[in-house]
């Protein structure tokens, strides 16, 4: 795993060990989602790129935070300098 549990839970804020189990399947999570985004894997980099762990852990927060596939009554939209622009650089082009 590239983003440690223990990273994750200091960037959630989080001290108990009750949700240790989900937030690590949430890491999972995300950075599969942000490896087939850039379309490599993160084990071709050497070591992983700052921003593209800054992705991982913003992806796996949301996750976290938001466990349900809508949001009711609630103003959403990405943030400035989001995943988007932290993954950019390493996207992998196909033509």
């Amino acid at each position: 795993m590239t983003v440690s549990l223990a990273s994750m839970k200091d960037h959630l804020g989080i001290t108990e060990d009750h949700d240790d189990a989900l937030i690590s399947e949430k890491i999972a999570v995300a950075t599969a989602f942000i490896e087939a985004q850039i379309g490599k894997p993160f084990a071709e980099f050497d070591p992983v790129p700052a921003p593209l762990l800054e992705a991982v852990r913003q992806v796996a927060a949301h996750l976290y935070e938001n466990r349900e596939a809508t949001i009711i009554d609630a103003s959403v939209r990405e943030m400035p300098f989001g995943v988007e622009q932290l993954i950019g650089p390493y996207v992998e082009w196909v033509v």
